[in-house]
């Protein structure tokens, strides 16, 4: 077999494989003698269906197949006979069958990225001192008096922040046309809370239970629903329901209704802090994370394959999709346009493959590597997490041939445990009391 190696581009190889003749025809012989025991074409018995027969009806489909089975068994043998290192399956640009017997096929592949390793250990941070304020702590009470208090029904007056809402509503576009993917009857809206915009919120206070408006809404870019990001609609929203909290008293006697282990409300305080503080510490190591591999990144510029990057890009715009679909949308009835998508998330898909590449190497200068316990700890983190029996968590990995993305997580979080041991971490000031609310949630 005969392999040569052409280049593309530095990460983008073609593979030029020649199969010889005498491979080639034993392949389509066993090919035809098969189609032969199987065939049945009128005035032959079958089994005796002559092969220029066979060749005249089926030719083009045994050659497609013998050409398929030819690259599945020749392509690694011709791999081994070079320096590359793929990262992706290839990409079969040609294929032929020459006059002198032998196969012929190309076939494009991306390689991995030759580079040195810049700076990774010793990188300097900063991350602010975890402090928990009395604020943030009565943020964590107000939200139990509204998780436990008990809902009134409300006729007279019109709707104010804090009210659960039942709406009707139809959105409609800058040119009146009611959309069809912004409707709604019966639904919940906690007014004040954000979770549906402030201005859509905004849009039903004052109105009365039975009464109706027809308001503008402008939906910020950062909006979590595609269709609604940075677009303005005009709502008709009807108020079918409003009921008020009914909330308790701050006191002994409401931090044991909260749970019967707080005898007074100080033991509730306590708890809440510590929690709050847990919160933010496990938190602190994402982010500290980021900005290890911010930096990380920064100290290195290389080309990555743009396979991988095509295939980071299209894994997140199926996510959207998968994502659109459960709403009953698809990425054209959210307008939005597969090209933007690309264009939108390229930057970032560069950056993780980049980072992957590095992590990986950077394994390999340290000679980090999993080790049983790492996996047994993974499996026993999934199990507690899931609620799952150890066994039947490493069954599913492994029906579903799961283990070694599994396995490769694993590493990475091992990986980049070793860069946080291994930076410097300046604490700086706590942020400031106007950040409290951000961080406040710590009772889930």
């Amino acid at each position: 077999m005969q392999v040569s190696v052409e280049d593309v581009s530095p990460l983008t190889k073609t593979l030029r494989i020649v199969v010889p003749e005498d491979i080639v025809s034993r392949k389509i012989e066993d090919a035809y003698k098969d189609l032969k025991a199987e065939v049945s074409i009128k005035g032959f018995r079958k089994g005796k269906v002559p092969r220029k027969v066979l060749e005249k009806g089926y030719g083009a489909k045994i050659r497609m197949e013998v050409g398929e089975k030819l690259v599945q068994d020749t392509y690694f043998d011709a791999l081994e006979k070079t320096d590359c290192k793929p990262v992706v399956h290839p990409e079969i640009k040609s294929h032929t069958f020459a006059d002198d017997g032998t196969f012929v096929y190309e076939a494009e592949i991306d390689v991995k990225p030759q580079f040195e390793l810049g700076q990774y250990k010793g990188i300097e941070v900063e991350m602010p001192e975890v402090v928990v304020t009395d604020a943030a702590v009565d943020a964590e009470i107000e939200n139990l008096r509204k998780e436990l208090a008990p809902l009134r029904n409300v006729d007279e007056r019109g709707v104010v922040a804090g009210d659960l809402v039942l709406v009707d509503f139809q959105g409609f576009d800058e040119h009146g046309e009611a959309l069809k993917q912004v409707k709604a009857d019966n639904y919940s809206v906690e007014v004040g809370s954000g979770r549906n915009g402030k201005d859509f919120e905004d849009a039903c206070l004052g109105l009365k239970k039975g009464e109706e408006a027809r308001r503008p809404v402008e939906f910020p870019p950062s909006f979590p629903n595609p269709v609604l990001a940075g677009k303005k609609v005009e709502f008709q929203i009807k108020v079918q329901e409003i009921k008020e909290r009914v909330l308790a008293e701050v006191n002994d006697e409401f931090a044991q209704d909260v749970g019967e282990e707080f005898t007074t409300l100080d033991a509730l305080k306590e708890h809440l802090r510590k929690k709050i503080e847990k919160k933010r510490s496990d938190a602190q190591q994402g982010d500290l994370t980021d900005k290890i591999m911010m930096k990380v990144l920064a100290n290195h510029d290389f080309e990555v394959p743009n396979k991988l990057v095509a295939y980071e890009v299209n894994e997140q715009i199926k996510q959207l999709e998968d994502h659109l679909q459960k709403q009953g949308l698809t990425l054209e009835s959210a307008g939005l346009s597969q090209e933007k998508l690309v264009n939108e998330y390229k930057e970032a898909a560069v950056k993780r493959v980049r980072g992957d590449f590095i992590l990986k190497k950077i394994a390999e200068t340290e000679e980090i590597k999993l080790s049983d316990e790492d996996i047994s700890k993974g499996f026993d983190r999934i199990a507690t997490q899931y609620g799952m029996p150890i066994d039947e968590v490493k069954k599913y990995f492994r029906s579903r041939n799961e283990l070694l993305p599994f396995m490769n997580e694993l590493l990475s979080e091992k990986i980049l445990e070793f860069l946080r041991e291994n930076a410097v971490v300046k604490k700086v000031p706590a942020q400031t009391a106007g950040s409290e609310s951000a961080q406040a949630g710590a009772t889930e």
